[in-house]
């Protein structure tokens, strides 16, 4: 497989077999129908792909002919049926991500895996953030190195991205500063509904740039301050649930690491063992395939994390520490300065 077919996550395609470039090109798709479309977040043909019938509703298409047009769609990303000693190969052609930290990276089976989405949550100044940034700086790292060679797409939705940040990493890492901080484009989120909308229309801006690692941070928090009280509860799990289906779409479409920051709350209900638990329920829960619990340590700079979840790896804890390099490994001598 060549470096372009991989990073498109797509197969070659059989000889004869017409290949769809832009809306227009698929079959019952005009120039106004395609207006809509775009019109409705449906930038590119690998968001149709992984669409429903049902979505393209609102754009005055009938049920026949919109199964028709994600049929079309879907030949052109390859989403069919395959035997699993198939998948088998295909998994081997999976890219990985590295954090920074060997021990981290060994937790979590080699690194953050593409067209997953992986979730850290922890308490306030656990380290979420942090890791975040410098998977916008590592994701440009070339393959050899641990990295993707692609940019990052960050949602901010607690003002937490700092470009500041990415500086002290890169020139750690001894890259071009300036063309880190280029290779990453951020969105503020500035309500639930917004957050939704950014990430909806997100497919344009991700194959335009090469993104390979989609970042939400955090994911509940708006959630959690506009949907107050139980009787908003089946409603924000509702588009909690669709936000994540969104988010893993576009992952498994391009081939992109998605990766959420999740805060926590108390259970005093809870008498042995940790009290602390991730917002977002079941929700939020089943659609994360790697969960990673992040906490201080008792002494300085000294992380903890804990795979809490995982399809087929083992539960188990790694540390690490954040310095003003970034990620690092705790056996390495500390470095002293403000960790910004």
């Amino acid at each position: 497989m060549s470096a372009t077919e991989e990073q498109s996550g797509s197969s070659t395609k059989s000889e004869g077999e017409k290949e769809y470039r832009v809306l227009e090109d698929l079959p019952g798709v005009g120039p106004a129908t395609s207006q809509k479309l775009k019109e409705m977040g449906f930038h590119t043909i690998e968001s149709l792909a992984t669409a429903t019938a049902r979505e393209l509703e609102p754009a005055g298409i009938s049920e026949k002919k919109a199964l028709d047009i994600i049929r079309h769609a879907r030949k052109n990303v390859s989403l069919s049926f395959i035997r699993a000693d198939e998948l088998l190969r295909q998994r081997q052609n999976i890219s990985r991500l590295t954090t920074g930290s060997k021990v981290l990276d060994e937790l979590l089976g080699g690194g953050l895996e593409t067209q997953t989405i992986s979730e850290f949550y922890g308490e306030y100044g656990s380290g979420k953030s942090q890791i975040c940034h410098q998977l916008c700086v590592n994701v440009q790292l070339p393959y050899a190195q641990g990295g993707l060679n692609a940019a990052a797409l960050y949602v901010d939705t607690e003002n937490t991205f700092r470009t500041e940040r990415l500086v002290s990493m890169a020139q750690h890492l001894g890259l071009d500063p300036e063309q880190v901080a280029r290779n990453v484009i951020v969105a503020d989120a500035f309500t639930s509904d917004h957050q939704i909308f950014l990430l909806e229309n997100a497919d344009k801006v991700i194959k335009e740039n090469n993104v390979r690692l989609i970042i939400v941070d955090s994911l509940t928090s708006h959630f959690r301050s506009e949907y107050v009280g139980r009787e908003t509860l089946a409603l924000r799990q509702q588009k909690l649930n669709k936000h994540m289906h969104k988010l893993i779409r576009l992952a498994r479409a391009f081939n992109s690491i998605a990766v959420v920051t999740n805060q926590v709350m108390a259970k005093p209900d809870v008498f042995f063992g940790d009290a602390v638990h991730p917002i977002g329920g079941h929700v939020v829960g089943h659609s994360s395939h790697t969960r990673v619990y992040l906490r201080k340590a008792s002494r300085g700079p000294i992380r903890i994390a804990r795979l809490v979840s995982s399809p087929y790896l083992p539960d188990g804890e790694g540390v690490f520490k954040i310095t003003n390099n970034g990620i690092e490994e705790s056996d390495e001598p500390q470095k002293r300065g403000r960790i910004k």
